[in-house]
């Protein structure tokens, strides 16, 4: 029996899922709490550690934007396993974002649909809370995002608390952030940030689907490539009509994206070779789908739609997985696990 997933789950699901959140993040909130049970929910080994541009990484497990974006819990969430932790998405003003409802679980295929529209906190209110936590035993990513080059500028300040930056051009709920999907604004947006990059930029993708798209999404690495960004976040959630919504649409994630966003991890990969990073985000919820994505060329995986289904166990659980794949086999490293797949 699991403690989450069987009587904590339960409960929170009772609640709609905006509050269900709230709760969770309260409990986070104790970071004495979190300290302590640390140990028993993470798993160490040396065989899992690894590296996501110029980062270090104890493991491959990350938390995804969108948990915590205010950065409230940042301490307890680096303390139960994670590798790292992205806070955010972080705006340059405060935003209440779109009207309620803007969640809806679907726990038949262990999937969400958001229609958040970047609800935060704003920059500065965020950057005090970042500077307010100790300091964290696992890198921590910020996402930032904005409909303007000069919003994106402000938040890039960003880069002096984090390890990296992840810039989020493809959120489907959020008016305004996609022209930067746009190659010439977005060639723009990097060459203003270029002088001032001081940190590893990774881009989040938008998923793409039939031939116009995957042309657009091309275009777009192509941009990045050519302005030396490190690495890649495939993908964002999908867009999705749902009248359930107060907006009507939103953003589909979980286990319905996992073998989309593996086939996106491919392309990619073999595009852009191996000398990029590339985050898989999507549909993640187990040991045997992380190593998929891993085969597949990601260098890390991440979590959100899965974590809030199954609960902080999830990480040691993938971890485990990963660990006894690669001692089986004997792979030497993370690194290695496509390239053993492949021969």
């Amino acid at each position: 029996m699991g403690i989450y997933t069987d009587i904590l789950r339960p409960i929170l699901f009772k609640f709609p899922p905006e509050q269900s959140h709230k709760i969770g993040q309260l409990i986070l909130s104790s970071r004495q709490l979190w300290r302590l049970l640390g140990p028993m929910l993470s798993l160490q080994d040396p065989l899992l550690r690894t590296r996501l541009s110029t980062i270090d990484l104890p493991n491959p497990v990350g938390l995804a934007a969108g948990y915590d974006k205010n950065c409230d819990t940042l301490e307890s969430l680096a303390n139960i396993g994670f590798g790292y932790i992205t806070g955010g998405t972080i705006v340059s003003k405060p935003r209440d974002g779109n009207p309620q409802p803007r969640i809806l679980r679907v726990p038949t295929s262990e999937g969400m649909i958001n229609s958040l529209g970047f609800p935060s906190d704003g920059l500065a209110r965020v950057m005090d809370k970042v500077s307010s936590h100790n300091r964290l035993n696992v890198p921590l990513l910020l996402s930032i995002s904005g409909i303007s080059t000069e919003e994106i500028v402000e938040c890039y300040i960003t880069q002096d608390v984090c390890s990296a930056i992840e810039l989020n051009i493809s959120s489907p709920n959020t008016q305004g952030i996609r022209i930067f999907q746009n190659p010439g604004i977005l060639k723009e947006l990097l060459q203003t940030l270029q002088p001032i990059k001081t940190k590893p930029l990774l881009i989040k993708l938008p998923p793409f689907f039939g031939r116009i798209q995957t042309e657009d999404t091309y275009r777009i690495i192509d941009v990045c490539l050519d302005h030396g960004l490190d690495g890649f976040t495939v993908a964002n959630t999908w867009p999705i009509e749902n009248a359930g919504l107060a907006v009507g649409r939103g953003g589909l994630s979980g286990k319905p994206l996992f073998m989309h966003m593996l086939d996106m991890v491919k392309s990619i990969r073999n595009y852009v070779g191996n000398n990029v990073a590339i985050n898989a985000c999507g549909g993640i919820s187990s040991g045997e789908d992380a190593v998929k994505a891993l085969i597949a060329g990601a260098n890390t995986v991440q979590l959100y739609t899965g974590f809030i289904y199954q609960g902080p166990r999830l990480i040691a659980n993938i971890n485990k997985y990963i660990l006894d794949y690669m001692t089986e086999r004997g792979i030497p490293s993370i690194e290695s696990i496509a390239l053993d797949a492949n021969n």
